[in-house]
């Protein structure tokens, strides 16, 4: 017993060695306290505000281990900042004779040391955007003006705000932008002669009404009675940004294109995406191209990959194509049917073969000329969509099984396939559980059993009032999709093999694969050792794009919303925890949070975690995920990005509550009144 009481005194301490350092991201918190996580399974490392060293929150750092007791958590000093999240931040600045402070609005963030040859135009309390330029250890942050803001315009700047957050910028640096203007405009006619010319081939555009940048193209002709050539045409962004350029380096960073309700972040510069690579009509454009041999019944015959030159004949939009579509009538209605007719056939294929039919709504803001949200559009994936999103589709595994083919020095190619894997079974026999109190069953044998018990679910709820709780329930099962050189294939798809090729304009990940597709042609593959790391840089890339989104979509539905206080709404229950339950009002899709503080005054709330739901202990009221209630409009927070909401009581409810809390009260009423026989008459007067 004394041995191992000797033995739990010698090893009090752990001490680390000398080369014990570890690289992870930092969260701090609003305390001044920080933990960063190193992406494995053991506990985050704390990190006291004095040991912080120059880190901001977000940053990606490393860090150097301290000797900890036993059993205690693990606690580390920063020693150097591997990668910033973010160096751009609004605030205000102030001036002073020979320097200038800039304030940030983030109490996370120090006020940093603005040289005057730095402010570039801003004056005394002007609200800025600043780029922190340098930040040694036991000095000022130093930085500079790079944008200078309209204090009048919350709503810029709002979403500057955002876009610092996820670690975006709002401007190019200026060797970025002189590199792509020193392009030249003309396309070089030996690289025209070395390409496949479709020039003459029948090609159209389908976008976005309002948008700027056409990267894919997809072209048709008639081979004989029995066979037709589809072209998936895609900008050849890989031919003007050379690797390791400046737009190069740039696009690296970004790694996509960041989209806004009222602004886009592009992942390339304008020169590039709105006008060297935008597929625009009647212009010849250089294209990366996937080539298909099809049936007269669009069974794919043969592929092949080649860089091409083509000049578009048209640029829809999907609402002038769906009319098309609708009245079998119009511009080239003949080539979009046929089209469209082999679209289907695929998309009917893909589910057949154990792609998900989760359905998809669009919402989008109606905008005044500051970007006030005047009105609220809600668009569905209607045939226009699918038919481009299903050669799209197409495209993007032919690449990629063209490309897992190949091998260097036996292994495979290092390659930027997007995989999506298998739904997490934690998250999905809960789900499969609530699924069958509405009477649908899953088959969980195999992965494509689980995805045809999936569509078989939706199917059958396509016109039930639970299709949308079991819709939304039924994705957060779902893993989330990534790049990456491990080739696991996409399960929402369907595939074995998928990778993203066609939008190289604004996804750094499609540049890649370009130009590993041009290799393999080419037979002189150069493997990238440093691909993965590039796969999971895209990914992170991505996540925060979509977060800066959902930031500004959040913005602009509670700035929508705030003219529409006090008034009630028709909405279903998104979200249920324990501290409340999400609603989307049915006619906005904007989201709010019902309080479990405001329902107090009815019951006391508890929440039913396997039944997505919260339940009254004394009334038995539940609030389950995918019912419709009323809610009434109490606040909205744009600092905080938030709505409350308030659920209206039903005048039902309401009586039966006030008949159940005095119950005697109503009834001596009424046998006064029959008792006097005078009540008429009383009522009379």
């Amino acid at each position: 017993m004394s041995k191992k009481k000797d033995k739990k005194k010698k090893n009090k301490t752990s001490k680390p060695n000398a080369h014990d350092t570890v690289v992870g991201v930092l969260d701090l918190t609003r305390s001044g306290m920080g933990y960063v996580d190193t992406g494995n399974d053991e506990t985050d490392i704390i990190i006291r505000p004095q040991d912080l060293y120059t880190a901001l929150n977000g940053d990606t750092v490393k860090v150097k281990l301290k000797r900890t007791e036993r059993g205690r958590r693990r606690q580390g000093e920063i020693i150097e900042v591997v990668k910033r999240k973010r160096t751009e931040f609004p605030g205000r600045l102030e001036i002073r004779k020979n320097f200038a402070f800039f304030i940030p609005d983030s109490d996370q963030i120090p006020d940093i040391y603005v040289p005057l040859d730095k402010i570039n135009g801003a004056t005394e309390e002007d609200k800025v955007v600043v780029k922190l330029t340098s930040w040694e250890k036991n000095r000022k942050p130093e930085g500079e003006v790079v944008k200078t803001l309209n204090p009048e315009d919350l709503n810029d700047i709002a979403m500057h705000e955002i876009i610092s957050e996820a670690g975006f910028s709002s401007e190019f640096p200026d060797e970025v932008i002189e590199e792509a203007e020193r392009l030249p405009d003309v396309l070089p006619s030996d690289e025209m002669k070395r390409r496949k010319d479709f020039r003459d081939v029948f090609t159209i555009t389908i976008d976005p009404v309002d948008a700027k940048d056409f990267d894919d193209a997809i072209s048709l002709r008639k081979l004989n009675d029995d066979s037709y050539e589809i072209g998936v045409h895609i900008a050849d962004v890989s031919y003007f940004v050379e690797p390791d350029s400046e737009m190069d380096k740039e696009a690296y960073k970004r790694a996509t294109s960041v989209y806004l309700p009222d602004r886009v972040l592009p992942m390339l510069p304008e020169k590039i995406s709105n006008e060297l690579c935008s597929l625009r009509p009647h212009e010849d454009k250089f294209a990366f191209s996937v080539i298909f041999k099809v049936s007269k019944t669009g069974k794919v015959m043969s592929s092949k990959i080649e860089r091409t030159v083509i000049n578009s004949d048209h640029r829809f939009s999907y609402e002038e194509v769906q009319e098309i579509i609708e009245q079998k009538t119009g511009l080239y209605a003949e080539e979009i049917l046929l089209l469209n007719q082999f679209a289907q056939k695929y998309r009917a294929e893909r589910f057949k073969n154990g792609a998900i039919n989760f359905s998809s709504q669009e919402v989008r803001f109606k905008l005044d000329e500051k970007g006030v949200p005047i009105g609220i559009v809600i668009k569905e994936s209607k045939e226009a969509h699918q038919m481009i999103e299903e050669f799209m589709l197409l495209a993007n595994k032919t690449v990629a099984e063209f490309v897992s083919k190949f091998k260097v020095n036996g292994e495979p190619v290092p390659f930027s396939y997007r995989v999506h894997d298998t739904p997490d079974e934690e998250k999905l026999i809960p789900f499969i559980a609530f699924a069958q109190r509405y009477g649908y069953t899953f088959d969980t044998t195999s992965p494509k059993g689980i995805a045809d018990s999936f569509n078989r679910m939706l199917e059958k709820a396509k016109n039930n009032p639970e299709r949308h709780v079991l819709e939304q329930l039924g994705i957060r099962t779902m893993a989330k999709a990534v790049y990456t050189t491990e080739n696991i294939g996409h399960y929402g798809l369907g595939f074995s093999n998928y990778c993203h090729f066609t939008s190289p304009i604004r996804r750094y990940p499609d540049i890649m694969v370009h130009r590993i597709v041009q290799q393999c042609l080419d037979n002189n593959i150069r493997p990238d050792k440093k691909m993965e790391v590039k796969n999971r840089h895209a990914s992170e890339r991505e996540r925060a794009a979509m977060e800066a989104e959902r930031a500004a979509n959040k913005y602009k539905q509670v700035e929508y919303m705030q003219n529409f206080i006090g008034e009630e709404f028709q909405g279903v229950i998104s979200g249920v925890t324990s501290f409340g339950f999400f609603v989307e009002t049915i006619e906005h899709k904007c989201e709010g949070l019902v309080s479990i503080a405001s329902l107090s005054e009815f019951d006391d709330f508890m929440l039913i975690e396997e039944e997505y739901s919260l339940v009254g202990r004394r009334s038995g009221r539940k609030f389950r995920m995918g019912d419709k209630v009323t809610i009434k409009v109490i606040a909205a927070n744009l600092t905080k990005r938030q709505l409350d909401y308030e659920w209206v009581i039903t005048r039902a409810l309401r009586q039966k509550k006030e008949l159940e809390a005095s119950p005697s009260e109503p009834k001596k009423k009424e046998g006064k009144k029959s008792k006097s026989g005078s009540g008429k008459k009383k009522t009379g007067k």
